[in-house]
């Protein structure tokens, strides 16, 4: 039986990737097609998530020769939770929790539904805490693995 875990969907994933993209020190505005370019993602998509995420506040568009996408406010005022809500809705582990409506017809009589708002709550918090603005930084040394490094020698 195959692994299965929690993920986010392609559109949360790439959605990071892009305000992260954006949000990177002398980053400017850019288009559609250099946004998709630089973060290989497949223009269609890209041009989705970005009229989306304009739509929704999070970026700034502006049409013309020199229009583009940029960062509506500053990088560190937009967490990692708020680019997930826009682009898939609540954050939900499961169907019962956070007003999430499911098909679950235990759901009134279930004893793990306390335990899974729990966890919901922690993994909420969790994305609530980390913001675009660490997102777009260096990743830190604590995290690099020894082979990410210049000149240090692999064993």
């Amino acid at each position: 039986m195959g692994k299965r875990v929690i993920k986010l969907s392609k559109l949360a994933d790439y959605g990071i990737v892009i305000m992260t993209h954006l949000a990177r020190p002398g980053s400017v505005q850019a288009s559609a097609q250099e946004i998709a370019q630089a973060t290989r993602i497949p223009q269609p998509m890209a041009q989705k998530i970005l009229k989306t995420l304009a739509r929704e506040g999070l970026l700034r568009s502006q049409r013309g020769v020199k229009g583009g996408y940029e960062l509506a406010r500053p990088a560190g005022s937009i967490t990692v939770a708020q680019i997930i809500e826009t682009l898939d809705g609540p954050i939900a582990v499961t169907d019962c929790v956070d007003g999430a409506v499911g098909d679950c017809v235990i759901e009134s009589l279930c004893p793990a539904r306390t335990n899974w708002a729990r966890i919901n709550s922690a993994i909420r918090d969790a994305l609530e805490d980390v913001t675009l603005s660490e997102m777009a930084s260096a990743i830190p040394p604590a995290f690099r693995r020894l082979d990410d490094e210049p000149g240090v020698a692999r064993f």
